[in-house]
């Protein structure tokens, strides 16, 4: 019997999923000295004293066991009050469940509603997780390119062309990474029927949901007979600098939270019981510092804005998150030959638009989740970059 190759043992599907394209420029990054990342979707803010300092207390007084599979009570509790404020009511007991970060989520609610070959409908640029979570899962990616000319916003007709007799779900995430992009009421209602008329499920991913600036923000399952049709994901990790505490949440009808306990029971058992004992500090008294972060973000947005304008770098307002989608077609370079150039030339880190699938091809994607110091200098490199390259 001829031996076989170790990689044979692998499963086919993981050995098609390419590495993540922003792990690869932070890798880059990391190995080169005087560089300014503007690659990775990280808060540069320190959590929060007083949520910290809850972590340590629950360390003093000997927190330090599993919890329940769903998560503590009191967390559970405090995020159904949480999202009532949005305009939905969940039951803490039944219909809400603490992940290890909403990655986890994800997964869950990817694996507990997909069957080998079912559809699921991904507007993209779209977060770097969501085409490899749901070929993991068994399902299909169907990939539903927005524009800059739209606002990168997925409309009722994209969608409406989109599906077939196999689509399952829709996969949505307003804020969006990586354009920044956000859809108003208006606009998702007009999904919201599109979803309702075709019987589909839809996982709304909202982990930027306090992160808006230019209106308020809609949760999906608030809208009229979406609350049972969509798994909504949440977390901690952006408007309260918590990325390293590694917690999310899901919020759903029960019967979609008992499949994905199972999982996640089978799985990861529980999140860490000292960053679900932060989360409620977070929830119950982090507002103020929250919008304090806020503020910070939505200034360094403007100077972003502003800084492309001025070195001749078309760029659509972005709207949430922390992420501007620059478009940088018109130099001649693919996204990865500009990122790539950008970075030895003049140490700049951004990630190339392509990463994020059909629609980011001609753009780079830029965090300005950093100092304004950083982004100052960046911009001015950046600039000094296409003077370089001729294009300004």
């Amino acid at each position: 019997m001829t031996a076989r190759q170790w990689s044979d043992y692998i499963n086919p599907v993981v050995k098609s999923i390419p590495p993540s394209g922003i792990r690869r420029f932070f890798d880059l990054a990391a190995e080169m000295k005087g560089v300014i990342s503007l690659g990775v979707g990280e808060p540069d803010f320190v959590t929060p004293w007083h949520i910290r300092e809850a972590c340590i207390y629950s360390l003093h007084q000997g927190h330090t066991a599993y919890t329940s599979n769903h998560g503590l009570p009191e967390l559970r509790e405090e995020i159904a009050k949480y999202l009532a404020r949005k305009g939905v009511q969940y039951h803490p007991g039944r219909e809400i469940l603490v992940t290890v970060g909403v990655s986890e989520a994800l997964d869950l609610a990817l694996r507990a509603i997909i069957c080998p070959g079912d559809e699921v409908i991904i507007p993209t640029p779209c977060y770097v997780s969501y085409m490899p979570g749901t070929l993991m899962a068994g399902g299909v990616p169907v990939t539903v390119a927005t524009s800059m000319d739209e606002g990168f916003r997925l409309t009722a007709e994209k969608l409406e062309a989109a599906i077939t007799p196999k689509t399952k779900a829709l996969l949505l995430c307003f804020p969006n990474n990586p354009t920044g992009a956000v859809m108003d009421r208006e606009e998702l209602l007009k999904i919201a029927q599109v979803v309702e008329q075709h019987d589909l499920l839809v996982i709304s991913d909202e982990i930027y949901d306090q992160l808006t600036y230019t209106g308020e923000h809609t949760c999906f399952a608030s809208l009229p007979g979406m609350r049972d049709r969509t798994i909504l994901l949440n977390g901690f990790s952006k408007a309260y600098a918590m990325t390293g505490w590694r917690l999310g949440y899901a919020a759903a009808h029960g019967d979609f939270i008992a499949a994905m306990t199972k999982i996640h029971q089978y799985t990861m058992l529980c999140a860490p019981i000292t960053a679900q004992m932060s989360a409620i500090e977070a929830l119950r008294y982090g507002e103020t510092a929250m919008r304090k972060m806020v503020e910070q973000y939505n200034r360094r947005r403007r100077l972003v804005l502003h800084g492309f304008k001025e070195i001749g770098l078309p760029c659509f307002e972005p709207g949430g998150a922390f992420y501007a989608f620059p478009y940088i077609g018109d130099t001649g370079l693919t996204a990865e030959e500009f990122a790539e150039q950008l970075l030895k030339e003049e140490r700049v880190a951004v990630i190339p638009g392509d990463v994020f699938g059909p629609g980011g091809e001609q753009c780079i994607r830029c965090s300005y989740a950093s100092s304004v110091e950083d982004l100052t200098t960046a911009i001015k490199r950046m600039g000094r970059f296409l003077k370089k390259i001729g294009k300004h």
